[in-house]
C-alpha cells in the first residue's frame, strides 16, 4: 500500500509523537523551550461490562511473533492458557505488517526524526533514534487495530506499553503491563547504557511511562516490585504471576553407577559457567563417577570450552544447542544453573517438573520458588568452592537428591503450570473490568 504525503504527515510529525521521551532529552541537553503537544486527551468510558466473563484480549510484543525465545514462549503459553479458559486472544507483534510498507514507514520516519535531533540538539543518538523510529513505526502500524474490539490489553514489554498507552486514551481499556527483564535499571548495571548519559534519560523516562500509565502491573517475581516501585508504581496495582510452562516428562533409565550433571542455558558470561567449572576443578579427584553435560550454545562458547581444556575436566560434554530438553533432563540426577544475574529462568522451572536434584544461586526470583535444602540448594553467585561443597553434598547423598526432587515437581505442578498462571492473569483481568 502507497503511502500519501497526508499519511506521511501525520506518521511523521516527531514533534508529538512522544513528547515525554522528547521533554527528558530537553532536560539532559538543558532546553527550556516548551514542546507544543498536539496530542488528542478525549478518554471514552469504557462500554464493558463488569458481568461479562469470556474476554477479548489483546497480547502486544515490540519483538517477532511466534519465533522461538523466552519471551516468545512466555506468549505462547499465556494464549493457550487463555483461550482453554474461553477467552479469545490477538497478538499483535511487528512482523504482523506488510513488510514493504513498514520499510517505507521506516525510511521515511527515520529522516524526519534525525532532521528534527539534529536541529534541536545539533546531533542525534544512533540507538535513540533507532528506537525511537521503532515506537513511531509500531504506532502507525497499530493504529488500525480497533481497540473497541478489545476488553483488555496487556503489553509484554516497556515499548508496546507506552504507544499502547497512548492509543489507549481515547478507549479508556483496563490496560496491563509485564516487564520481562529489569529494564533501563539492569543496562545500567551491565555498562550497556552510561550512567548520566542521554540514553539513561530516554530510556527511563519509557520505564516510568510504562509502568505509571498501566492499570496493572503483572510481574514475574516479587524481586521485581521495589524497581517498579522506584518507577512511580503502586503497590495495590502490582501482582506477583509466576510464569507457567507446558512441559512433558519424560521416562527414561537412568544408570545406576553413574551420576549425570545437566546445566541448561546459553553460553553468556552471566549464566555463570566458568563458576561451575572452577567447581568442578576443585572436586576433580572425588567425581570418578560423575558425567556433566553442557547444554545450550552462545558467544562463550570457545572461552568456556578452552578454561574445560585447561583444567583437565575429562567429565565434561557441550551438547550445543538442544530442542529435546525434557529427554535429555529424565537422563539426568542433578540440575545446575550458576547464574549471575536472573530474573526467573525457565530451564529452572523445566528441571523441577523434571524432579531434578536441582542447585542454583540467590539470583532474582530464584529463591521465590526453590526454598534451600527444601525444593533444592541455593549458593551464592559466583562462588566456586560453595557451589563444590553443595555439588559434593548431592553427589554422594542420593536420599537427598530423591528429597529435593520430589518437593521441587510437587511444587512446580501446584503453582508453575500454564494453567494456574493463565486463571490467575485471567482473575487479575476480570477485577478490572
Amino acid at each position: 500500500m502507497e503511502v500519501t504525503e497526508e499519511q506521511k504527515k501525520d506518521q511523521t510529525s516527531t514533534q508529538i509523537l512522544f513528547p515525554q521521551l522528547i521533554s527528558q532529552m530537553d532536560k539532559y541537553y538543558g532546553l527550556t523551550e516548551q514542546l507544543e503537544d498536539n496530542r488528542k486527551r478525549c478518554q471514552a468510558p469504557s462500554s464493558i461490562s463488569s458481568q461479562k466473563y469470556k474476554l477479548r484480549i489483546l497480547i502486544t510484543t515490540f519483538w517477532d511473533y511466534p519465533i522461538v525465545g523466552g519471551l516468545q514462549n512466555y506468549i505462547a503459553a499465556l494464549k493457550i492458557g487463555l483461550e482453554d479458559l474461553g477467552h479469545q486472544v490477538d497478538v499483535l507483534s511487528p512482523n504482523q505488517f506488510p513488510r514493504d510498507e513498514v520499510k517505507k514507514l521506516r525510511s521515511v520516519i527515520t529522516e524526519n526524526a534525525k532532521q528534527f535531533f539534529i536541529n534541536r540538539y545539533g546531533s542525534y543518538n544512533q540507538k535513540i533514534l533507532r528506537n525511537y523510529c521503532d515506537l513511531s513505526v509500531y504506532e502507525a502500524l497499530a493504529k488500525r487495530v480497533d481497540l473497541q474490539e478489545y476488553d483488555i490489553i496487556h503489553s509484554q514489554d516497556r515499548f508496546t506499553a507506552l504507544v499502547m498507552a497512548k492509543l489507549n486514551q481515547h478507549y479508556n481499556k483496563p490496560h496491563l503491563f509485564t516487564p520481562h527483564g529489569f529494564m533501563t535499571q539492569r543496562r545500567l548495571k551491565f555498562n550497556l547504557i552510561e550512567k548520566g548519559s542521554v540514553e539513561e534519560f530516554y530510556f527511563s523516562e519509557i520505564d516510568r511511562q510504562a509502568v505509571i500509565n498501566a492499570s496493572h502491573i503483572v510481574i514475574l517475581c516479587e524481586v521485581f516490585k521495589p524497581l517498579l516501585k522506584n518507577l512511580g508504581a503502586q503497590n495495590e496495582k502490582m501482582t506477583t504471576v509466576y510464569t507457567g510452562i507446558q512441559f512433558e516428562r519424560v521416562k527414561a533409565a537412568k544408570q545406576e553407577d553413574s551420576v549425570v550433571i545437566t546445566c541448561v542455558s546459553r553460553l553468556r558470561p552471566r549464566k555463570g559457567h566458568k563458576y561451575l567449572f572452577e567447581a568442578l576443578a576443585l572436586l576433580k579427584k572425588k567425581l570418578g563417577n560423575v558425567e556433566v553435560r553442557i547444554v545450550g550454545d552462545g558467544e562463550m562458547r570457545e572461552e568456556l570450552e578452552k578454561q574445560v581444556q585447561e583444567l583437565q575436566l575429562a567429565n565434561v560434554r557441550f551438547l550445543g544447542k538442544r530442542t529435546d530438553i525434557p529427554a535429555l533432563l529424565s537422563e539426568s540426577d542433578i540440575f545446575v544453573l550458576p547464574t549471575t544475574s536472573d530474573t526467573l529462568p525457565i530451564s529452572v522451572i523445566e528441571a523441577m517438573f523434571a524432579k531434578q536434584a536441582i542447585i542454583t544461586t540467590d539470583c532474582g526470583g530464584i529463591p521465590e520458588i526453590i526454598r534451600d535444602d527444601y525444593s533444592g540448594l541455593i549458593a551464592e553467585p559466583a562462588n566456586s568452592k560453595q557451589l563444590a561443597k553443595k555439588l559434593l553434598r548431592l553427589v554422594k547423598k542420593q536420599d537427598l537428591r530423591k528429597k529435593l526432587a520430589t518437593q521441587a515437581q510437587k511444587y512446580a505442578k501446584k503453582h508453575l503450570t500454564v494453567n494456574y498462571m493463565a486463571q490467575k492473569i485471567a482473575e487479575i483481568y476480570q477485577s478490572l473490568l
